[in-house]
């Protein structure tokens, strides 16, 4: 019977330290404190980063974002897409190999499986063995450990969307809703699968980074590449051997850069969508060569131009500075300047104006005309704000109603405004004014578009 499918093949990495490996370890520890201590930090009286999706509100410390911020929103895109392309043009799969959620909790869920099954030989031996107690309770604290860290994530993450601590309570009295429920177990069981099971398969069948990469390199592109002018013929040899006399390149056929690869890949065949740009074939490789008393380098982050042509590092920086990377820095420099520019001149109040459909035009006591509207102003801050509303555009036009408005921190109110004007002011149709309010607090002053209607 012919298969179409090839059968999978589990990965065992062989551990491996270095440069590039204490870069990665570095990457895993910062953006898991990022992640797991954010949600535990205080903010005057509430949590300094929390996605309120209830009272639709992001606290982010001192930003309080609404939906009419969502400009926001598409510019954070914007600029983790272009960092994205930038990362990816100068160095490849940068993110892939040092800051994915994937490559950094498969880092942890290997780093704990060989604390309970031991390294690489020691998991292939029980693996292809018998089933004993050894292997079972082994197997049971790996799994109970990666469990508790899968678990704690996703209460991490619903952390971010409920006050952390109410969540912890919530959880030791059994009182959590059932979408934290679901949501906890959903990213925790997510966490477990991908990280515990999936590992490469992930990189290489579901990420669409993997597919799409290959548009956004070229030869001027540093990424992980063998020397083959240097390496090859590759065979083994002992360290006393002379490798010109064998008629031998430097690679001593080790086999070991397969071995540490988490997607089990050869480096030595050249660049393939799988290679997720970690560094682990560049380190093993120099710790081989080290031993051979070779030169480093045979594995190591290069440009194809740079193998090629020979180039010294400095050659090879000047080259990765070509006009794709500048455009993309220009772009990037342009955006993030510009959200820069609009989160600091922000007001810390907004305004909504809408005519109240319920109450047309009328005439009112001494010939008067008056509309009426409904104004939902946003105190943004982080404490009471008092405003004051006045409105221009018509002769003689004026609010008839409160002028003077205090809304709480962080709240939202609606207001009914009565505005009037003198009978002969415009003739009869509808006109442009405009609404002025005035935080006495902040001395900011913003200015919304209405229409004024006068009746025939």
């Amino acid at each position: 019977m012919i298969s179409l499918y090839e059968a999978h093949k589990k990965i065992y990495p062989r551990s491996v330290s270095g440069l590039f490996s204490r870069w990665r370890w570095a990457m895993v520890f910062l953006t898991q404190l990022v992640f797991y201590g954010m949600p535990w930090l205080e903010w005057g009286q509430r949590q300094a980063v929390l996605f309120d999706l209830t009272a639709r509100r992001f606290y982010i410390f001192n930003l309080v974002l609404y939906p009419q911020d969502f400009i926001y929103l598409t510019g954070i895109l914007v600029i983790s897409a272009f960092s994205l392309f930038l990362f990816t043009a100068v160095a490849g799969r940068l993110w892939c190999g040092y800051a994915c959620p994937q490559t950094v909790y498969t880092e942890i869920f290997l780093w704990l499986e060989k604390l309970t099954e031991g390294d690489r030989a020691a998991r292939l031996r029980r693996d292809s063995g018998p089933w004993n107690l050894d292997k079972l309770w082994r197997k049971a604290a790996k799994h109970f450990l990666w469990l508790a860290v899968a678990l704690w994530t996703g209460f991490t993450f619903v952390g971010y969307f409920t006050p952390i601590h109410d969540l912890g309570r919530e959880f030791v009295q059994m009182r959590l809703s059932s979408w934290e429920n679901f949501w906890v177990f959903f990213y925790g069981f997510a966490t477990y699968g991908n990280a515990g099971f999936m590992r490469e398969q992930v990189c290489k069948h579901m990420c669409p980074y993997a597919r799409f990469q290959s548009a956004m390199f070229d030869k001027d592109t540093l990424i992980v590449t063998y020397d083959k002018e240097r390496g090859e013929p590759r065979g083994a040899r002992s360290k006393k051997a002379s490798a010109s006399a064998l008629n031998l390149g430097a690679c001593v056929d080790c086999n070991l850069c397969v071995q540490v690869c988490p997607t089990g890949i050869d480096i030595r065949k050249g660049l393939q969508y799988e290679c997720i740009g970690c560094g682990a074939c560049a380190d093993v490789c120099d710790t081989i060569m080290d031993k051979m008393g070779y030169a480093p380098g045979l594995v190591k982050y290069s440009t194809e131009n740079a193998v090629n042509q020979h180039w010294t590092k400095a050659q090879t920086l000047r080259h990765v500075l070509r006009p794709r990377v500048l455009i993309y820095i220009a772009i990037l420099g342009t955006v993030v300047t510009a959200m820069a520019v609009s989160l600091a001149t922000r007001l810390p109040f907004k305004v909504d104006v809408v005519r109240d459909r319920g109450a047309l035009a009328r005439i009112v006591e001494g010939g008067r005309i008056e509309n009426v509207y409904r104004l939902q102003l946003m105190n943004a801050s982080e404490s009471q704000q008092n405003f004051h509303i006045s409105v221009e555009g018509l002769p003689g036009l004026a609010v008839a109603s409160e002028q003077d408005v205090a809304i709480e921190s962080t709240q939202a109110r609606w207001v009914a405004v009565r505005v009037q004007a003198p009978f002969e002011a415009a003739p009869a149709g509808s006109h442009t004014i405009h609404f002025e309010i005035t935080s006495k607090d902040t001395a900011g002053k913003l200015l919304e578009k209405s229409v004024f209607i006068v009746p025939r």
